[in-house]
């Protein structure tokens, strides 16, 4: 009965919201249309992986396997659309969101002014106050077809189906004698099979994302190596799904962000005290690093670690151009981050580089390798199950020098962005049974849904997780309807507590 219990609160929890959702995308921005991008094609095995997830026997035992797949159904056919809102997290050490949001409105103006659509409104989020909201339009299903047609690779795809342009690298292929100024129709290679200059009309598995302008001829793209080529190749003018390009735009402002990712900032950074000492394990490209930086006003200090120098320089990039200065980023390997023999720089300022000794930091945040799965939209995944099922493995050579790095009394997040039970549910369980001085906490903001039954966790453990489905039917009953569409995102805070 314990088990019935849990998974009815969960389920009557998501009929609730369902209805309030409905009533929502009426009254606001619709949540993105299915139509007509393709249900993502998955390897059996890692799909058939996923449905355990949502068709545990927890769950089937209280709805039934009927329903239960439906919502495995749901969040799939979700995973290849793009979320309904752009998310931008401003940056507020220097200048407040509503001074950024008024300069942001006049900058869209004048980029709309010579399109066809309408300028779209730039939304204050009503919980997280440094968070601006975009809302996305589509599917436009009554774009004209070109004739000359260009092919690009799946992460260009994805990435124009959240506003980007096309920079040349991400060109595979396009149709002789396409010209600097030529109107275009962009096509997704969705097998992965189109070769890099291609100059047919290609016949393989693809998806049309809309059109745009060339800026660069075929030539340009296609007579320097592709490790050379640099700049927009195609400038898109009537995306299937519209949303603004704002890659470089006020840069020292603004950072594109999933609503989540900037969800899980704010619960590792609850009540900042200054001088706080913050650990970012796993920071590239440097988002949740930076969003932490600037949470705690530019004070304290953040360490940010990744095992790849490439990686660790985007975090310095990503820090400098908003102008934060507490921000200490180094090549390490975040498991092997504590030592009991280390000693710590005495300059407040400077921790120095890693490793560090037991019980240095305030909070940490282990935002871990997984899976992605619950990224969106993606327009291909060749993922094999071997695969996904390393990361729970890897995730959990991580904690043991988090929670030793970890003051009593410190704050430890773990996400992902992930949508499977190992790494969830599965990991907080095992953290819990392994770890007997963390306790599970709690969550402030709370704009998700509550964890997924199948596990040992009990019913008021799973309320204090926060899933945030592709779906987006488990959210609260008032929520916003940008935290209904966003990526599959999970979110466990815990607090270390004396022996």
């Amino acid at each position: 009965m314990r088990v019935l219990g849990i998974v009815s609160l969960f389920y009557r929890e998501i009929r609730i919201s369902t209805k309030r959702w409905k009533l929502a995308a009426n009254m606001s921005s619709l949540p993105t249309s299915p139509a007509p991008l393709p249900r993502l094609a998955l390897d059996p095995d890692v799909e058939n992986h996923i449905k355990q997830t949502y068709c545990n026997s927890q769950i089937v035992a209280a709805i039934g396997q009927e329903e239960a797949e439906r919502r495995f159904d749901c969040t799939i056919e979700h995973l290849s659309l793009p979320p309904g809102y752009t998310t931008l997290r401003v940056n507020t050490v220097n200048r407040t969101r509503d001074v950024i949001r008024e300069e942001l409105k006049q900058l869209l103006k004048k980029e709309y002014s010579n399109k066809a659509a309408p300028c779209p409104p730039v939304e204050p989020h009503p919980v997280l106050p440094d968070v601006l909201l975009i809302p996305t339009t589509g599917p436009h299903l009554n774009l004209q077809h070109h004739t000359m047609e260009i092919m690009v690779d799946i992460p260009c795809g994805a990435a124009i189906l959240r506003g980007a342009h096309i920079f040349a690298p991400g060109v595979l292929g396009a149709t002789a004698d396409v010209q600097a100024g030529d109107q275009v129709s962009i096509y997704v290679d969705v097998a992965g099979k189109c070769l890099r200059g291609f100059q047919k009309s290609y016949d393989g598995p693809r998806v049309f994302v809309g059109n745009g302008v060339a800026r660069m001829s075929r030539d340009d793209i296609f007579s320097v190596a592709q490790e050379e080529l640099s700049g927009i190749g195609v400038e898109m003018a009537s995306p299937l799904y519209d949303c603004p390009p704002l890659n470089d735009v006020m840069a020292d402002s603004i950072f594109l962000q999933n609503l989540p990712s900037t969800v899980a900032g704010h619960i590792c950074m609850l009540n900042p005290q200054p001088g706080d000492r913050v650990l970012d394990m796993c920071a590239a490209p440097g988002g949740k690093t930076t969003h932490l930086a600037t949470l705690m006003s530019n004070q304290g200090t953040v360490i940010a670690l990744d095992k790849s120098q490439g990686k660790v320089d985007k975090v310095i990039a990503n820090a400098g151009r908003l102008g934060l200065t507490c921000v200490q980023a180094y090549m390490f390997d975040g498991g092997k981050a504590a030592l009991e023999t280390a000693v710590c720089e005495k300059d407040e300022k400077s921790l120095g580089a890693p490793p560090y000794p037991p019980n240095t930091f305030d909070r940490v945040l282990v935002d871990a390798p997984c899976s992605a799965l619950g990224q969106r939209p993606a327009l291909g995944n060749k993922m094999k199950l071997k695969t996904l099922k390393s990361y729970p493995a890897y995730q959990r050579r991580l904690f043991p020098a988090a929670v030793q790095l970890l003051k009593t009394g410190g704050v430890l997040v773990y996400s992902t962005c992930t949508l499977t039970l190992e790494e969830n549910e599965g990991q907080v369980e095992w953290l819990l049974n392994t770890f007997p001085c963390l306790e599970l906490e709690s969550q402030t903001p709370y704009l998700g849904g509550p964890g997924l039954p199948g596990t040992s966790l009990t019913q008021d453990q799973l309320l204090m997780l926060q899933r945030f489905e592709p779906w987006g039917e488990n959210r609260g009953e008032n929520s916003h309807p940008s935290d209904r569409d966003t990526i599959g995102f999970f979110i466990a805070k815990f607090v270390k507590k004396a022996r």
